[in-house]
């Protein structure tokens, strides 16, 4: 038995779902955000490409943070498993 079936718990694959989809599309916003700052950023300070590759890598670990924080406030919202 695997260990949803012996903890009693059920996956909710509709929330599971809904969840994936709504990380996809706010995901594509934030990273795309993130990129299109960096570019602006190093563009108008007048950057190299070297400093334009370092804004992308911090602008992408912060896109990072926010979609991990955007999954785990949506879970408590929509529950990945259920007591069945």
């Amino acid at each position: 038995m695997s260990d949803t079936q012996q903890s009693g718990r059920r996956i909710v694959w509709i929330h599971v779902l809904t969840v994936v989809s709504a990380a996809i599309l706010i995901g594509a916003e934030v990273f795309g955000a993130a990129f299109a700052g960096s570019w602006a950023l190093a563009n108008m300070v007048g950057l190299g490409p070297t400093a334009a590759v370092v804004l992308d890598v911090i602008f992408v670990a912060l896109g990072i943070v926010v979609m991990v924080q955007f999954i785990r406030a949506a879970q408590k919202v929509e529950p990945f498993t259920t007591r069945g």
